[in-house]
C-alpha cells in the first residue's frame, strides 16, 4: 500500500476511534487481551487501539471499495506515532488552547447524542465527564499534531497543467476512472427581511428574560433548553463551550469579549437571530459561553416582498440584461455558493460539475431532475436548517453524460488527483528520512505487516 494512501488514511482512523467513542453505548463481543504492539520513542499503540480503529473502519468501508486490511490499520496508526514523535524534534507546537477548544466541541456533540444530559453519558459509559473528556482530548491532540506535519512536510507543493497532462497520459486508457452522469446548478437565495414590529417584539422578549434571569425568576440554562433555537446547543443549556478568536461571528464575539465573567449582554442581532449572552469564564484566547438564539420570523408579505425581488432578477437574466453568476455574487444571501457565482462545488477539487447525488438537500435532486438544462425556476420558498424560511431560484446550467475521465472535461478532477500523488512522492521521501531519526520497536505479532519497509 503505497505511502500517501496510508497516511490518508491515518487521520480518518483517529477520526474513527473519536467517532466510536462516541457511538459504542454497548461492549463489542469478544475480549482481546490488551498488550503494546509498538513503540516510537515514548509514545504507545495498543493492540486495543489497533482492533478498534480496524472494526471501526470495516463499518464505515463504503459498497464497492476494498475493505482496509489489519495491517494498513496498523501501518496508519503507527505512522501517526511517527509523526507525533517527529514533531517533538522538529518543535512542531499544538498549543493547549487549541487542543481544548476541539474537545469541548467534540464533546458538546457527544453530549448532544444523549439529549444534553450527562448523567446519561456517564451512565452509558460507566466514566464521567472529565474522564471522558481526557480520552477525547488525546485524540484531538494527535489528530492537530498529524495535520500540521503534514501541512508543514506539503507546505508549497503545487502543480502545472503541465504536470496534469503527464500525470493523466501515465494512466493506461482501460484503467482511466468511469464517472457518472453529472450537473452545473447554481442558486440565488434571499433571506426575507423581517419587519421591524416583529423584531422588536422579540427584542423585548429577550430583554424580560435577561431580566428574570437577574431576579432569580429564571434559570439561564432552563430558558436556553425551552426556547433557544441553536440545536447545537439548546440541549446543553445554550452552553457553546470554548470559542477561539475569529471563530464566532463579529457580532457575537465582540459582546462576549465586552463581558465581566459571569454577566449576561443585552440581545444582540447577528445573521442568525438575536442572542443573550453569558461569559462563563477566559482563558488564553479563547472564552467560554453560554447564550440563547431566537430568530424573529418572516411574515407571509415578508416572504412575498422577497419572492417578488427575485422574480425580477429571473427576468432580468432571462432577458440577458443580467449575468446569473454577478446576480449571485452581488444578491445572494447564501456565502457558500455566492462567491462562486451560485454553483455548487464540489468541496474535493472546486469543480462545479458534480454529481447530483453529492447536493446534500434531497429536494434539490429532485427538482432538478424535473428540470430542463438552461431553466431557471420560480421563487421558492425552503427551510434553511438554521435560518428559518428562504426563498431561492435554481438555475440548471448544463448536464454532462457519463463518460471516461478525460482533459477537457475534467481537469480539476485530475488536478487533485496529480496533487496528491506529489504529496504522496514527497511524504514517502519524509518517511524514510524520519523512520531513521526516532526509536521504532514492533512487537513480532505485526512483522508480517513490513510497516517499516520502504514503500
Amino acid at each position: 500500500m503505497k505511502l500517501l494512501n496510508r497516511l490518508t488514511f491515518t487521520l480518518i482512523a483517529n477520526l474513527l476511534i473519536t467517532a466510536s467513542f462516541a457511538q459504542e453505548a454497548a461492549p463489542t463481543t469478544g475480549q482481546v487481551l490488551d498488550k503494546i504492539v509498538a513503540k516510537v520513542d515514548n509514545y504507545i499503540l495498543l493492540e486495543s487501539d489497533v482492533q478498534k480503529a480496524y472494526l471501526e473502519a470495516l463499518s464505515q468501508n463504503q459498497q464497492g471499495q476494498t475493505s482496509p486490511t489489519k495491517c494498513q490499520v496498523f501501518e496508519s496508526l503507527m505512522i501517526n506515532k511517527l509523526m507525533v514523535a517527529k514533531a517533538e524534534v522538529d518543535s512542531v507546537i499544538v498549543t493547549d488552547a487549541e487542543v481544548m477548544l476541539q474537545t469541548e466541541q467534540r464533546f458538546a456533540m457527544v453530549l448532544q447524542q444523549f439529549g444534553g444530559d450527562e448523567n446519561t453519558l456517564v451512565e452509558a459509559y460507566g466514566k464521567t465527564a472529565d474522564q471522558l473528556k481526557a480520552e477525547i482530548e488525546d485524540v484531538i491532540k494527535e489528530q492537530l499534531i498529524v495535520q500540521r506535519m503534514r501541512t508543514q512536510i506539503t507546505e508549497g507543493l503545487t502543480v502545472s497543467p503541465n504536470d496534469v497532462r503527464e500525470f493523466f497520459n501515465s494512466i493506461p486508457t482501460d484503467s482511466l476512472p468511469l464517472f457518472t452522469s453529472e450537473a452545473t446548478v447554481g442558486q440565488i437565495v434571499i433571506k426575507p427581511e423581517v419587519n421591524p414590529e416583529t423584531k422588536q417584539a422579540l427584542y423585548e422578549q429577550m430583554v424580560q428574560f435577561k431580566k428574570d434571569i437577574a431576579e432569580g425568576k429564571a434559570d439561564f440554562a432552563d430558558l436556553a433548553r425551552r426556547y433557544s433555537e441553536d440545536p447545537g446547543s439548546a440541549a446543553n443549556g445554550g452552553n457553546l463551550g470554548f470559542s477561539s478568536r475569529g471563530q464566532m461571528v463579529p457580532e457575537y464575539e465582540g459582546a462576549a469579549l465586552s463581558l465581566r465573567q459571569g454577566e449576561i449582554s443585552d440581545p444582540v442581532e447577528s445573521d442568525y437571530g438575536f442572542h443573550i449572552i453569558q461569559l462563563l469564564e477566559k482563558k488564553d484566547n479563547t472564552y467560554n459561553t453560554r447564550h440563547i438564539l431566537m430568530s424573529p420570523k418572516a411574515t407571509a408579505a415578508d416572504i412575498e416582498k422577497s419572492e417578488r425581488y427575485l422574480d425580477s432578477l429571473k427576468t432580468e437574466i432571462e432577458a440577458g440584461r443580467m449575468d446569473f453568476a454577478k446576480a449571485a455574487k452581488d444578491y445572494s444571501d447564501d456565502r457558500t455558493t455566492s462567491d462562486a457565482g451560485g454553483f455548487f462545488t464540489d468541496p474535493s477539487n472546486n469543480s462545479n460539475r458534480l454529481s447530483l447525488r453529492t447536493l446534500e438537500d434531497p429536494l434539490l435532486f429532485f427538482m432538478i431532475d424535473t428540470m430542463q438544462v438552461g431553466q431557471i425556476t420560480k421563487p421558492m420558498q425552503f427551510d434553511d436548517p438554521r435560518e428559518g424560511k428562504k426563498v431561492r431560484i435554481l438555475y440548471y446550467k448544463a448536464k454532462y453524460p457519463a463518460h471516461r475521465a478525460n482533459m477537457n472535461d475534467d481537469y480539476e478532477k485530475l488536478k487533485a488527483a496529480t496533487l496528491r500523488k506529489k504529496e504522496e512522492e514527497l511524504l514517502s521521501k519524509w518517511f524514510v528520512t524520519a523512520k531513521e531519526d526516532i526509536f521504532i520497536d514492533l512487537d513480532p505479532a505485526y512483522d508480517r505487516c513490513n510497516a517499516l519497509a520502504e514503500k
